[in-house]
């Protein structure tokens, strides 16, 4: 007992039941799935195999459902660009297939002994290189000759890409642009400065160079031909080879 006459209580007892009440509800808690290990190796490659066999699956319908198979190479392609050949192509039910040029030499056959159909191993042998793709389709030869070998569209340059042309700017160029674009300017590399509210070029300069012709185009070039609206490369499609019914054409250069 206390010394005021009532009984005293045991704190450490106390503490200890505190602590019961707090834990035993978390002890039959389930336990959460983020917790639980996963074989990822095991389920991509799982993944992995059947998205690759369904991928030479279709190529294969394609071959079945169309009389002719077309393999074209293309340069300074964008998908904003390809999107309008997708949709020329779209009405009749053609395919087009671009990337994994693996998949598309296994699906059409490597070999006499494996090509899918006849003579498929020379369109095979041809898939080399990563810009390439092939279209499957039942329509006119002319009209898809004429509709690919007519695609030439200009477009800006990507880092990487080779000037066409030499390019230069003055002052007269930079009129039209507002002053707060000295430093986008100057990020680029450009040398610039602001005299009288206007964006000039720095240390009495009348020209500044942006490229050379043949000039490999670096990220901060290709963001002032943009801005100065200079396109520096072509989209374009070259037809490789033409496959119908067994038969193998190879175009000439």
């Amino acid at each position: 007992e206390s010394l005021f006459g009532a009984p005293s209580i045991d704190l450490s007892a106390r503490q200890s039941v505190i602590e019961n009440r707090n834990t035993k509800p978390l002890l039959n808690m389930p336990r959460s799935r983020r917790s639980r290990e996963v074989a990822l190796t095991q389920t991509d490659k799982r993944s992995t195999r059947d998205h690759k066999s369904k991928y030479i699956e279709e190529v294969r319908d394609a071959v079945d459902k169309h009389e002719s198979i077309y393999l074209f190479r293309y340069e300074n392609m964008r998908s904003s660009k390809f999107k309008n050949v997708r949709l020329f192509f779209r009405d009749d039910g053609s395919r087009i297939f671009l990337g994994k040029n693996k998949l598309l030499q296994i699906a059409l056959g490597r070999s006499a002994e494996e090509e899918y159909s006849e003579n498929l191993q020379h369109v095979a042998k041809r898939i080399t290189g990563g810009s390439v793709g092939l279209l499957f389709t039942s329509r006119n030869v002319k009209e898809v000759e004429d509709y690919l070998l007519s695609l030439q569209e200009p477009d800006y340059a990507r880092a990487g890409s080779v000037a066409e042309r030499e390019v230069n700017v003055g002052n007269d160029d930079l009129a039209r642009f507002p002053v707060s674009m000295m430093e986008q300017f100057r990020k680029s590399g450009m040398p610039v400065e602001i005299k009288t509210g206007k964006v000039v070029l720095r240390d009495g300069r009348s020209l500044y160079q942006i490229c050379k012709q043949e000039e490999i185009l670096s990220a901060e070039k290709c963001k002032l031909l943009v801005h100065f609206g200079s396109k520096q490369s072509t989209f374009k499609v070259e037809l490789v080879c033409r496959w119908s019914g067994g038969e193998f054409d190879e175009y000439q250069p």
